[in-house]
């Protein structure tokens, strides 16, 4: 992987272990406080977590398929928990990684999974041709 493809799993990783330390640390001090939020904060880094490893393998077809559900998902949780944030702030005394579309972490978590997408559109893993033998000719 070079190039962008580089650049979007450190990207992935870095969130990776952004949330993973920021949900280890809530849940740890002030679970008790908002469980939604903080466990929507553990469900997040272990989505970017998967996601980061899938985009690493994502040449084996197994890992692609795995790279686009984990991203879909993170794109879905993030359209989601933002938008009920905003409109039902109740549900969401603490912020997660993804309240308010990800204000929290730059708006990356918005912007992340479209062109984690985009990667994924662009770099199909490619299918070995099996040769043919003895198509049917005979000699």
């Amino acid at each position: 992987m070079t190039g962008i493809g580089r650049v979007l799993v450190i990207v992935y990783a870095v969130m990776a272990l952004a949330a993973t330390g920021r949900s280890f640390v809530q849940i740890l001090r002030q679970f008790d406080e908002a469980p939604l939020a903080y466990a929507l904060s553990a469900l997040a880094a272990v989505v970017y977590v998967l996601a980061t490893l899938a985009l690493v393998l994502a040449r084996r077809r197994g890992w692609y398929t795995v790279a686009w559900t984990a991203i879909v998902f993170e794109l879905t949780g993030v359209l989601v928990v933002g938008a009920l944030s905003i409109f039902l702030p109740d549900l969401f005394p603490h912020d997660t990684v993804w309240s308010m579309f990800g204000r929290g972490y730059l708006f990356i978590p918005l912007v992340l999974p479209v062109f984690g997408i985009w990667w994924l559109r662009t770099h199909r893993p490619v299918t070995a041709v099996q040769p043919v033998e003895n198509a049917g000719v005979s000699a």
